[in-house]
């Protein structure tokens, strides 16, 4: 699929990198900020066993003709979100994405671009064995091939392709989703 599950010190440069280009593009976004010192801080940012936070990727799964994003009912969060999940380690964070839309969608063909989308840093409520913490999210748009059937995975109460441009209107549009709804009609 193209993605590989690494964590080395290479690619944890990389991100670095990114995230400071990412935030010289985006001067006062308080989210890259705090993914920068938590980056910095942190002993294994990308392990979800790092009880405080941890680092995720997600995907910004937009259809071939742009004017749709794939959306997920998220089980555990009972929320409409895009796609992502933890990075278990790899501090590839684009591959984390890929690989978790792949998952997520059971779609293929798909193809991630590298540099950083977007970026949030949202606290996870306590749920269960598993207590309240933060998620420092990496974004990244992914391109559907195509074929843009998907299949539900168990992560999903549903899947559904979602005007972007809806989004952006809709009175209830989460804040997250709204913010990359207006990059991707404005970029």
């Amino acid at each position: 699929m193209g993605w590989c599950l690494s964590g080395s010190k290479e690619f944890f440069v990389n991100l670095h990198e990114s995230l400071r280009g990412y935030a010289d593009a985006n001067a006062g976004d308080p989210h890259v900020a705090a993914c920068l010192a938590f980056l910095q801080e942190a002993d294994r940012p990308f392990h979800r066993e790092h009880l405080a936070g941890h680092f995720t990727g997600s995907a910004w799964l937009v259809s071939a003709d742009g004017e749709k994003v794939l959306l997920t009912h998220h089980r555990k969060l009972n929320r409409w979100l895009q796609l992502g999940g933890h990075a278990d380690g790899d501090s590839d964070l684009a591959a984390v994405a890929l690989r978790e839309a792949h998952e997520e969608s059971g779609l293929t063909g798909l193809h991630v671009e590298p540099e950083i989308f977007d970026v949030d840093r949202h606290w996870i409520p306590e749920r269960k064995q598993e207590p309240g913490h933060w998620h420092y999210d990496v974004r990244y748009v992914v391109r559907v091939g195509a074929d843009d059937a998907f299949v539900l995975s168990d992560e999903s109460l549903e899947l559904a392709w979602v005007s972007i441009r809806a989004l952006v209107q809709a009175q209830d549009t989460d804040e997250s989703l709204r913010r990359m709804a207006t990059k991707w009609l404005t970029r």
